[in-house]
């Protein structure tokens, strides 16, 4: 069997569901790296409350939808950015620097990239949404 991107599986049932105009999601399999994302999601107001289910086979998520999402997705392959190289990963993948996020994965954990840039940091691009 093929290794699951869990990452991909989120963001994409995540937009799947808004584009249906869903109210909420079940997310299979969840990670505490899935629940990172969808931690800065929430703080920057794309989805509400989240919650994780023991479920015996590897958890599942369940993520309140809150219609604010346009497009989200993954960026592969995991580019390397400098902590003043986000511009460009700007430019490429968001509509314009006001609306939207990078989410970036940095040694102090998941961000957006708004965040890394005021703390100096620099990462890997895992996903955008705006």
């Amino acid at each position: 069997m093929p290794a699951l991107n869990v990452l991909s599986n989120l963001l994409t049932t995540i937009y799947n569901n808004e584009m249906r105009k869903k109210r909420d999601c079940i997310v299979l399999p969840a990670s505490k790296f899935a629940r990172e994302i969808l931690e800065v999601m929430k703080k920057h107001g794309y989805i509400g409350e989240y919650e994780y289910v023991d479920d015996g086979r590897g958890g599942k998520l369940k993520v309140q939808l809150l219609a604010k999402i346009n497009k989200c997705g993954i960026i592969t392959p995991k580019f390397s950015v400098k902590k003043d190289g986000y511009a460009s990963w700007e430019r490429q993948y968001l509509p314009s620097y006001s609306m939207g996020l990078l989410i970036v994965s940095t040694p102090q954990g998941v961000m957006s990239h708004h965040e890394a840039q005021e703390k100096g940091l620099g990462g890997v691009l895992v996903g955008y949404v705006y």
